[in-house]
């Protein structure tokens, strides 16, 4: 699997680390930025890789790209994160090919996610695909395949019960909140950071807790009133963060922040407090815990909870691995066309140059020799040979790459694809 963009001997890769080996300490390390994104992709160019697409949630970090070594891909990612070498070797994954594709379709359809059909994700991965493509890193291949992924999991969305229920961290920290803290309408909620996490998680609380006093904390305070003018919430100042801790009965901390912004001293509670911390890298400090009366949940912790809804999604997975097969099969079968379609070509023109010859030679030897009539066979003919090679190439048992070869080394036709 060549890159497209005519540079032979680059292979298709994903490399990255995920939830199912890597902690929430082990994620924060490798966790990008928007600046951290936009620098391995700077990067990128510098280094002559010339298309890829990144993404950072809190579950997972990954780069999809076209590369002659995985190790240039993660390179990349450790150049621009806390993580090194040896530790991504310990606790991630690298996908070649037909695999990463895979992954791809898996990651976007929400069949990968920490809390199963979870389709936050595909809204990541149109943002890299975006931000790639400004800065000219992306391929007929990348947009293609992103295509497919979106058409993916809008078809599991649509034909489905994955989405059913608790689809997202947001959704689930609200679930949690709810089946744990009593008279919930009634309690004093505090959201600290109003990213896209912080926006969900504020939106599923007004919806679902019928709470009205939930108070909204942002660095940026524009951003916060932005939201709380939406759902008619309260909105205080960053500096008032201290003041308005105590008045909590829970606290959802969803910030952007590299390093903890809530710790032991700034906890002075005078009754239980909640705090769900559902930032990569962690936001709470450890020494949170040793605070009587302070519970602390962070999003790892949520995914774990299963209940009847989780189990529904469970029994709609054969159907989304369906679709994705399908999908998936779709793109392969447009891969192959685009990669043999030069090779069709070339034998056309092949063909075209004996049949042109031997017409030549029969209207000097044959006396009342029919041309046009000649032409319009031996033009069958071509179409017929042609087709049937293409239908070979297409089938999904062909080996492409040894078949082109092979045609090209028949019929002396020069190697399409350099």
């Amino acid at each position: 699997m060549e890159n497209h963009n005519g540079s032979k001997h680059q292979y298709f890769y994903a490399i990255g680390l995920s939830y199912k080996k890597a902690d929430a300490e082990m994620r924060g390390k490798f966790s990008l930025s928007a600046e951290g994104k936009h620098n391995v992709l700077q990067q990128a160019k510098q280094e002559g890789i010339s298309s890829l697409v990144v993404i950072s949630t809190c579950n997972r970090t990954e780069i999809y790209g076209f590369a002659q070594h995985p190790f240039q891909l993660i390179k990349l990612l450790c150049d621009n994160s806390r993580g090194t070498v040896e530790e991504f070797q310990r606790v991630a994954f690298v996908y070649k090919n037909n695999e990463a594709i895979n992954h791809m379709f898996r990651v976007g359809t929400g069949l990968d996610s920490q809390i199963l059909g979870d389709f936050e994700i595909i809204s990541q991965i149109k943002i890299g695909f975006a931000e790639s493509k400004e800065l000219e890193l992306t391929n007929a291949f990348l947009e293609r395949l992103v295509n497919c992924t979106i058409q993916a999991s809008k078809r599991i969305k649509n034909e489905t019960e994955l989405s059913s229920g608790a689809t997202s961290v947001s959704f689930a920290s609200v679930q949690y909140i709810m089946n744990n803290v009593a008279d919930i309408q009634n309690k004093n909620i505090l959201l600290f950071g109003t990213g896209k996490i912080g926006r969900n998680t504020c939106e599923n609380l007004v919806k679902h807790t019928k709470n009205e006093h939930i108070t909204l904390i942002n660095r940026t305070k524009d951003k916060a009133e932005k939201i709380a003018g939406k759902f008619n919430l309260l909105v205080k100042d960053y500096d008032l963060l201290p003041l308005e801790i105590p008045k909590a009965d829970v606290l959802v901390v969803a910030t952007g922040a590299q390093n903890p912004t809530i710790d032991k001293d700034i906890l002075v509670p005078h009754k239980p407090l909640l705090i769900l911390d559902l930032s990569i890298p962690k936001n709470v400090h450890d020494n949170a815990k040793e605070i009587e009366g302070v519970t602390v949940i962070h999003l790892d912790d949520l995914s774990k909870i299963t209940d009847d809804t989780l189990e529904n999604r469970k029994k709609h997975i054969p159907t989304a691995e369906a679709i994705i097969a399908e999908t998936e099969e779709d793109f392969v079968n447009w891969l192959n066309a685009r990669k043999f379609a030069p090779t069709i070509h070339a034998l056309k023109e092949k063909l075209t140059t004996i049949k042109d010859g031997e017409l030549d030679f029969q209207r000097k030897k044959i006396s009342n020799f029919d041309e046009e009539q000649a032409e319009i066979i031996s033009q069958r003919i071509i179409h017929k040979i042609t087709t049937h090679f293409a239908n070979h190439l297409k089938d999904r048992d062909t080996m492409v790459d040894e078949s082109i070869e092979w045609i090209e080394k028949v019929f002396h036709i020069e190697n399409t694809t350099k």
